[in-house]
Parts: C-alpha cells; sequence; structure tokens
C-alpha cells in the first residue's frame, strides 16, 4: 500500500492541479493500492514541521519506505514516477 501526503496552501490553482495530476497519477499505476491524504497548510501550519515542507506544493510519499519527496504541481510525469520510484512499479 503506497501512503502519499499531499501538501498544498488553500484551493489555489497550483495545488488543484497538483492533486488532479497525482489522482490521475496513481489511478494510471496503483489503483487499489494507494492512500492520498491531501494537509491544507493554510488550515494546520504547524503539520509542515514532521515532514520538513519548505514549498508548496510538495508530495511525500510515506510508504513504501525511504520517504521521498517531489516538489510542484506534479505536471512533469517523469519527474514524479522517478521521484517517488513510481518506475520502479510502472515497469513491473
Amino acid at each position: 500500500m503506497w501512503n502519499l501526503r499531499l501538501y498544498v496552501a488553500g484551493q489555489t490553482p497550483r495545488s488543484l492541479t497538483a492533486f488532479s495530476n497525482l489522482k490521475r497519477l496513481c489511478e494510471e499505476h496503483l489503483a487499489g493500492r494507494y492512500d492520498i491524504e491531501v494537509v491544507d497548510l493554510m488550515k494546520n501550519p504547524h503539520l509542515a514541521q514532521s515532514d520538513q515542507i519548505v514549498a508548496l506544493p510538495t508530495l511525500v510519499r510515506k510508504l513504501p519506505e525511504p520517504i521521498k519527496r517531489v516538489i510542484g504541481d506534479l505536471s512533469n510525469v517523469e519527474k514524479v514516477m522517478v521521484g517517488i520510484d513510481l518506475e520502479l512499479i510502472a515497469k513491473k
């Protein structure tokens, strides 16, 4: 099971794009094997410390370990796949 956490700042176009891109990527490669938690730092700014968030949006792969991070709106599919090691799953 993949545990993914997407840190955003409100409902900005960049945040919505990141979520949409992440959802599409997960459905294509991890259907039924992922969980996405969206953390809005406008509502819970203290949560940024636990994952050392310095830019938004940021995707954090919590599981499988090790923890991986990708910053941006996740529109570059190849970069995201490499960043969270999803390319290894896609090739299997």
